[in-house]
Order: C-alpha cells, then sequence, then structure tokens
C-alpha cells in the first residue's frame, strides 16, 4: 500500500499523522508515505520532498513574494507523485498549493483516487470552489459538523464530517480536566500569547502583543508564556529580546499542553490554536492582522466570524479584533475581565463547553478518516 500525503502547515501536519498512524495500523505496518509534510508526518514515516515551510504561508502579498519557489514546489510535487503512482492521495487543508498539485496529478493519473482532508472554507468565500472540487476530489473529510450539508447545498464532493482529532486527544483532555479542578480563588495570572505558525503572522502581531502585556503588568502581576512552533522559535526569541516583560519560551507538546492547563487566558492569532483553547476552556481573544490584498476582498467574505469555535457554536465565543482595531489597551483592558472570576469568564466558559458538546462524534477522527482513505485505496468508494 502507497499513500500520498501533502500537508502544507502545522496544524495539516498534525492531522495527516493522526490519521497516518490509524493506516499504519489497520494494514498492520504494511503501508508506505509519499508527499510533503513535517515533523508529525515524519515521525510517522513520510519522507517529505521538502521544507513544508517553504508552502506555509497566508496572505497574497506572501504568495506574489515567494510565487517562484512556490511554482518549483508544485512541479516537483507533481513529478514525484506522478513517479510514486500511489493508491490513494490526501490533500490537506492549503487549497492554493494542493489543488493545483492535484488537478495536474489527475491529469496524468485519471485513475488516482483523491481525498481532501479539511474542507475548504466554502462557507465563507468563492462558494463556486465546492462545485469546482468534483473534478479532482472524490471525498472530504470535514472538520466542522456543519460542513457537509454545505457541500451537498453547493454541489462539491461527497463529505464526512469525522470530527477534529483535537477532540479525542488525551493530552487535551488532560488540559481540558486541570482547567476544570482549577480554583477560582487562587489563578496563577498566566496568559498564553500565540502569535501563529507562519512568519508573517508573528511578525504582524507579536508587537501588538508586547505592548498589550506590557499594560497588563502595569495592571495587575500577570506572567506570560508563548508556546512556540518548532519553526518559528528563532524568530520568536530575537523578536522579544527587548521586551520590557519577558514571556516564557513554552516548547513542545507537553509543555504547550501544560500550559493549556494551567493559563487563566490567552491572546491568539485566528487559527486551529482557538479551536485548541476552546477545547480546553482557556478564555481567549483573537486577534489578526491581514495583508494589504486580503484588505482589498474582505467584502466578498459571506462567513460572519473567522473564529471557528464561533461558527461552530453559531453564536461568538471568542472576541476577535482585526488590522486597526487590533488595539492593546483594548486587549488588556479586556483580559482582565476574562482572567478575573467575573461575568464575561462565566459565559465564556459555558460557550467553550458547549463547542465542546457539539464537536462530539461516536468514533475518533483519525479511525474514521484512515477508513475512508483505505476504502478508497482499495478499490471501494464509501457512500457516507
Amino acid at each position: 500500500m502507497k499513500v500520498a500525503i501533502i500537508a502544507g502547515e502545522m496544524s495539516g501536519d498534525l492531522l495527516g499523522a493522526g490519521m497516518a498512524a490509524e493506516i499504519r495500523r489497520m494494514t498492520g505496518g504494511d503501508v508506505e508515505f509519499v508527499g510533503v509534510g513535517g515533523p508529525a508526518l515524519a515521525a510517522e514515516g513520510l519522507r517529505s520532498l521538502f521544507d513544508f515551510n517553504d508552502i506555509a504561508i497566508m496572505g497574497i502579498s506572501a504568495v506574489v513574494a515567494r510565487l517562484p519557489l512556490l511554482l518549483r514546489r508544485i512541479g516537483e510535487t507533481v513529478d514525484a507523485l506522478v513517479s510514486a503512482r500511489p493508491d490513494v492521495l490526501v490533500i490537506i487543508d492549503s487549497p492554493g498549493f494542493t489543488h493545483r498539485v492535484t488537478k495536474r496529478v489527475r491529469k496524468k493519473l485519471p485513475n488516482l483516487p483523491v481525498v481532501q482532508y479539511v474542507c475548504p472554507t466554502v462557507w465563507a468565500w468563492k462558494e463556486y470552489r465546492a462545485s469546482h472540487m468534483t473534478d479532482f476530489v472524490d471525498h472530504v473529510l470535514a472538520i466542522l459538523p456543519f460542513e457537509p450539508e454545505v457541500m451537498q447545498r453547493l454541489g462539491g464532493p461527497p463529505t464526512t464530517y469525522v470530527g477534529h482529532r483535537l477532540r479525542t486527544l488525551p493530552a487535551m483532555a488532560e488540559a481540558r480536566a486541570r482547567q476544570a479542578a482549577r480554583s477560582k480563588r487562587h489563578p496563577e495570572r498566566l496568559i498564553l500569547l500565540l502569535p501563529g505558525s507562519r512568519s508573517t503572522e508573528v511578525s504582524r502581531l507579536l508587537p501588538v502583543f508586547a505592548k498589550t502585556a506590557e499594560r497588563l503588568a502595569h495592571i495587575q502581576d500577570y506572567s506570560f508564556a508563548i508556546p512556540a512552533v518548532p519553526s518559528q522559535e528563532r524568530l520568536i526569541r530575537d523578536s522579544i529580546a527587548g521586551w520590557q516583560v519577558r514571556p516564557e519560551i513554552v516548547l513542545g507538546d507537553q509543555g504547550k499542553w501544560d500550559a493549556f492547563g494551567r493559563a487563566d487566558g490567552a491572546l491568539a492569532a485566528s487559527g486551529t490554536v482557538l479551536f485548541e483553547l476552546a477545547l480546553a476552556g482557556v478564555p481567549t481573544i483573537s486577534a489578526y492582522k491581514t495583508d494589504f490584498f486580503i484588505r482589498l476582498v474582505l467584502d466578498r467574505i459571506k462567513a460572519w466570524s473567522a473564529v471557528l469555535p464561533n461558527l461552530v457554536a453559531g453564536y461568538p465565543v471568542f472576541p476577535e479584533f482585526y488590522d486597526e482595531f487590533v488595539r492593546p489597551e483594548m486587549l488588556a483592558r479586556l483580559m482582565v475581565r476574562l482572567v478575573d472570576d467575573t461575568p464575561q469568564r462565566a459565559a465564556m466558559l459555558s460557550a467553550c463547553a458547549d463547542v465542546h458538546d457539539r464537536m462530539s462524534t461516536d468514533r475518533p477522527a483519525n479511525v474514521v478518516a484512515a477508513e475512508i482513505v483505505l476504502d478508497y485505496a482499495y478499490g471501494k468508494s464509501p457512500a457516507r
């Protein structure tokens, strides 16, 4: 069995690794993984064609700046997959890269089954993408419960809600249990700062986070920690060297989940980390700075929120601030209300519990995803 996987960023790498581990278990280890991924997929035996950080970018300006490299990586990936002739191709998120690769691969390998893990945000903008995907994607594995209905309505490929790997992750459950057991009267006053997993996100948000931390330090005796992904550790260390308030740098999964279990609040970039914080029960403020080109098309975005826990709940769970509204004074004042024992904190914790309940599934996401992928690899077309 040969399974090709393309994961273009850290969250996709983790999703792919969980699925790959189950595929390995279900096949008795008789499987080879090829494609593009990060450290988590490497641990499952995938030897990435190149450093996946080359394609882990967001924003039109960042794409334009690295366009020659991206085009080269697309060509290299297509050639490698066609040469490998896998039994199935799994593309995970990053549609700007993975869809371009897949279209070219399918022209040369028209019978290759393709499974997309993580539904593109067709519910937010560019709805036409759903029907266009039927030309090169056979099945979509959705991580949000409302996405199968959206894909059906828009004429997209068959879509199965598999759940999210975070919902049943043991480390997540432990962090959530620690949060639930914490005493309201003795908070640690630890605030997490999570500026994102891409260099562009880190560079834009850390200066604002620095000023917010300085303001909070004047209000009360808070401590701060930055759970850093390995690829951004050096940039983060260099960026905080001149901060008046020096946060702790937390490395590794164990360190991150320990921090999630102890934190009183978090200030985080928009992204998968907001799911992690919601499921762990950490009151959070979402902040993001878009690039110039994204601002030009904001009026085309149909989703009422960019925070995934908000979309799952159907109402605001975490407040979100963008661009010129990412103001340190505002973020600091709101954070105080979320860290202290206030009605705002209680309401947010209740909303986090609601998100946790809405994300429930009968079986772990990794198991369901692996079964569907193997069905296609073995020549079956599951009607799910």
